[in-house]
C-alpha cells in the first residue's frame, strides 16, 4: 500500500480561494492548481460555490477547503504556523506587509496572523544560522535581540550577533 506526502489541508468559511490565490501572489514558486466546484445544490454549497482548491506554496503542496464556519471545527491556532525562511530583508518587508494587509497582525518574534487567522512565521535563513552558532555568546545575542522584535530584522540581528 502506497501512502501519499503530506497535504497540509486549510479550513475556510468561503475564502478559500481568495487566500490561496493571496499565498501563491507573495510567495515564489507558488501555484494555483485545481478548483473543486460543487456539481450541484445541496443545503450548504450551491451548484458552482468553490468547495476545495489545491495549491502550492514554494513547492509545497496545501488544500484550501469551503467547510463553512468554524462553529464545532477548531480555529487556527499558535500550535501550527507556516515557517518561511527568507535571505533578504526586502522579502521579509514584502511576505510581513503582504500578510497582514487587509486585517492581518503582527504577533512577535517573526509571527504574524493573516486576515484568514493563519499563523506565518517570516524568518530570515540567517537568524536560524546564528541561534545554531558554535559561538554560545552570538547566539544568546542573536535569540535576545529576536525576542525583543515583532517583524525581524536581520540588519539589527546581525548587529546583535557582533555584540553591538
Amino acid at each position: 500500500m502506497a501512502i501519499s506526502a503530506p497535504v497540509t489541508f486549510l479550513w475556510h468559511d468561503g475564502t478559500a480561494e481568495e487566500a490561496a490565490r493571496l499565498y501563491t501572489s507573495l510567495i515564489p514558486n507558488s501555484k494555483m492548481g485545481n478548483i473543486l466546484r460543487a456539481p450541484g445544490d445541496t443545503p450548504g454549497p450551491k451548484q458552482g460555490d468553490v468547495l476545495t482548491v489545491d495549491f502550492t506554496i514554494n513547492g509545497a503542496p496545501f488544500i484550501a477547503m469551503n467547510g463553512g464556519a468554524p462553529e464545532g471545527h477548531a480555529e487556527y491556532s499558535d500550535a501550527v504556523s507556516i515557517l518561511l525562511t527568507c535571505d533578504t530583508q526586502e522579502e521579509i518587508d514584502r511576505l510581513w506587509d503582504g500578510l497582514i494587509a487587509d486585517g492581518g497582525r503582527p504577533v512577535a518574534c517573526g509571527w504574524l496572523i493573516d486576515r484568514y487567522g493563519l499563523r506565518w512565521q517570516i524568518t530570515p535563513k540567517r537568524l536560524l544560522e546564528l541561534n545554531a552558532s558554535d559561538d554560545a555568546n552570538v547566539a544568546k545575542r542573536t535569540f535576545e535581540a529576536m525576542t525583543n522584535m515583532v517583524k525581524l530584522d536581520l540588519a539589527k540581528l546581525e548587529a546583535a550577533a557582533r555584540g553591538e
